[in-house]
């Protein structure tokens, strides 16, 4: 039976044999199809995690921003019957990653989807944090735009507070800065935060502590992957 194969990846540059499962190298040296969002990235991955074969006799499907909506059923039915896998890249496909198109669209045709533990910093994080693990939502990127923002953040504070619910959320690594001092100046002083930089790495910090206590110790986070999770009790 064709298997779509959901292959993840570091977060940063920890070896990969204290970050992933050896099944890993067993997948990756049966399977000659790939879907990716970089293929320079995925190969240097592939080699990485114990590619035996040339790595010039796998075919790369890219599903980037300019790929379009067909692309996605072409990718499955062009490799005729034979295993696929999608390669995050930075922690595991389809979460906060593209993928999903592909996944939804390969149990619409048949194709048996098979999801590979490795790393993913929402899990991690929200299991170091301390806040509620029974109920919790992960929200993505909130708005750019200063205002929306604001609007967002207070939001789900109140959402964590009527729902008794964590909530989750990430930046781009150069706004990180921006959003934390955004976090300072809208939350309610009691309001626990976590934040989880370099999650998997040698850097890696995972920290809770209420709005009072983060605006006298305020961590820098520039251009360092981050999470961060909020809840008011």
């Amino acid at each position: 039976m064709q298997t779509l194969f959901l292959i993840p990846s570091p977060l940063g540059d920890s070896p990969i044999d204290h970050i992933l499962p050896g099944i890993i190298q067993k997948v990756i040296n049966s399977v000659d199809f790939y879907i990716v969002e970089n293929e320079r990235t995925a190969r240097r991955f592939l080699l990485k995690a114990g590619l035996k074969k040339p790595v010039d006799e796998i075919t790369f499907f890219v599903l980037d921003k300019y790929a379009k909506p067909d692309d996605v059923e072409e990718f499955l039915l062009s490799v005729s019957g034979s295993d696929i896998g999608i390669i995050s890249e930075a922690g595991v496909p389809c979460i906060a990653d593209p993928g999903s198109d592909i996944v939804r669209t390969a149990h619409e045709k048949g194709i048996r989807v098979i999801p590979l533990t490795g790393p993913s910093s929402i899990l991690m994080g929200m299991m170091a944090s301390g806040l509620n693990g029974q109920n919790f939502a992960f929200v993505g990127y909130l708005p750019i735009r200063h205002h929306e923002r604001i609007t967002r953040i207070r939001q789900l504070e109140k959402r964590s507070l009527q729902e008794k619910q964590s909530q989750i959320f990430i930046e781009t690594p150069y706004r990180n800065n921006q959003l934390l001092k955004d976090i300072l100046e809208t939350c309610h002083p009691e309001t626990m935060l976590c934040i989880g930089a370099d999650i998997t790495l040698d850097t890696e910090k995972i920290e809770t502590r209420s709005i009072r206590e983060w605006k006298t110790k305020r961590p820098e986070l520039h251009k360092r992957p981050a999470i961060f999770i909020i809840q008011r009790f």
